[in-house]
């Protein structure tokens, strides 16, 4: 019913597709399939930032990706939350690692804030209506998931379009801070930064040093303590999910054994 509601609709009030402009959809299946058609994989930017979690991204911001991202952010295109949401989702996924279905602990989906004048600018969030379109994706699939917007801006940072990526960390740097009462909820589950797009990595990598200000993600029973050489010492790595990274990033793959627990938390 709802297919042919959409058709209908499309004949009325034509739609195109925000990544490749063909007619009578918000997103093909072509550019569907290049979004969210391929496994996440684990991404490193180059320079790779001090503080830097482990991202898992969909798919590489380029083509197709790209034209739907800037669709939805900036040219205001809210339905393509969905399928950008679904792409998340599997990043998210990915990130937060293999799920028995026994496990309580959902999986809080903490999104990079945009700053006011941004979303003045544009008139909606669009880091945090894909998270919330992931976080429902993941229930829709059995998984408890839900987002819990703790971080805020502490104070003004300038526009990072131009900017390298010393003066993305140099603008970044201390811009973040978790909001009062916000280390109380995330105790509740496990802790994922999301965001639309890495680039340098600056956003994710002060979004994990904010975060770890306040919480050290402990992982249920395993004990706590060991030597400081020890390669598991019971904190979770920070992770992050992404639906896009740059090309190049898909290209750095330097995977370590201690990909999930590694002593002092972050890296």
């Amino acid at each position: 019913m709802r297919g042919w509601w959409r058709e209908i609709a499309g004949l009325v009030l034509p739609v195109a597709c925000g990544g490749c402009g063909r007619p009578r959809a918000e997103v093909c299946a072509v550019c569907a399939d290049a979004l969210a058609g391929t496994a996440p994989r684990r991404v490193r930017p180059a320079p790779e930032p001090a503080g830097l979690p482990v991202v898992h991204a969909a798919a590489p911001y380029a083509d197709a990706v790209r034209e739907l991202l800037l669709a939805h952010k900036e040219r205001g295109a809210l339905p393509l939350a969905g399928p950008l949401g679904g792409a998340l989702a599997g990043a998210v996924e990915a990130a937060a690692g293999p799920w028995t279905g026994s496990e309580d602990r959902p999986l809080l989906l903490v999104p990079v804030p945009s700053s006011r004048r941004s979303v003045r600018a544009r008139g909606h969030d669009p880091t945090r209506r894909i998270a919330l379109a992931a976080a429902a994706r993941l229930r829709r699939a059995g998984r408890p998931a839900r987002v819990v917007p703790v971080l805020r801006q502490r104070r003004q940072v300038a526009d990072q379009a131009g900017l390298g990526a010393r003066g993305r960390l140099a603008n970044l740097s201390g811009a973040l801070e978790v909001a009062p009462g916000g280390a109380r909820l995330l105790t509740a589950g496990r802790v994922i930064v999301v965001d639309d797009l890495m680039t340098t990595g600056a956003s994710l990598a002060e979004a994990a040093r904010a975060l770890g200000a306040v919480h050290r993600p402990f992982i249920p029973g395993i004990p706590h303590g060991l030597p400081a050489g020890s390669a598991q010492r019971g904190i979770e790595q920070r992770a992050a999910a992404v639906i896009a990274s740059s090309p190049a990033s898909f290209e750095i793959n330097r995977n370590s054994s201690e990909t999930w627990i590694v002593a002092g938390g972050e890296r």
